[in-house]
């Protein structure tokens, strides 16, 4: 069955003047999670193969506060960073992924159990009873067929993410890696999203999440 197009009527476009040059501000309302999220787009995508695209789940902690537990506010203006310097590409922001889905409190509830228990991402979801990752990429499909993106190389570390784009029909030529510093704040985080998600993280070096 065809998935669900997005209707004109639910998109405004705009200049979005920033440091790092004008982009094209796409913002929409997707028909099935009834979500507002953002296409940030460079140069002209229409009808172009190999894209680079982000495809970027919301997390304010990270992406607004800066916080140092993830590395989502890193990878945002790092892949900002990437399209500018190609002069074309697409970041699409996602809203309501908040924890991988759970959302804002639930996240924030988490994290004491993290720092009060020692319990890693995954496990502090799973203790609260919620699930490990919710995530559709569904509106991330849809805006990027509505702007003409044929295929796309995907600025990320997860695979999943990858096959979350094909199963909605999505070309995805390759995956370009969007590797964050490894520290004391993050280092814990990372691993869990290596050892038990499979994300693709080669900076952390051995299996005991140290680094060199």
């Amino acid at each position: 069955m065809r998935d669900r197009e997005i209707d004109s009527t639910e998109i405004a476009e705009s200049d979005l003047v920033t440091r790092r040059g004008t982009f094209r501000a796409v913002a929409f309302r997707d028909p099935v999670d009834r979500h507002e999220h953002l296409a940030v787009v460079a140069g002209r995508v229409a009808a172009r193969e190999e894209v680079l695209v982000r495809v970027h789940s919301e997390c304010m902690t990270g992406d607004i506060f800066g916080a140092l537990r993830c590395e989502c506010g890193e990878q945002l203006n790092a892949a900002l960073d990437a399209i500018a310097r190609e002069g074309t590409g697409v970041l699409v922001y996602l809203r309501g992924h908040e924890g991988r889905g759970i959302g804002l409190v639930a996240k924030v509830r988490t994290h004491i159990l993290q720092d009060e228990q020692g319990l890693d991402t995954i496990d502090s979801a799973t203790a609260l009873g919620l699930p490990v990752d919710v995530r559709d990429y569904g509106p991330a499909a849809r805006i990027l067929r509505h702007l003409g993106v044929r295929s796309l190389r995907l600025l990320s570390n997860n695979p999943g993410k990858i096959a979350g784009l094909r199963d909605h029909g999505l070309r995805v030529a390759g995956r370009v890696p969007l590797l964050a510093p490894v520290h004391e704040n993050n280092v814990g985080y990372l691993t869990a999203k290596r050892d038990r998600l499979g994300h693709d993280l080669p900076q952390l070096t051995r299996p005991d999440g140290c680094h060199g």
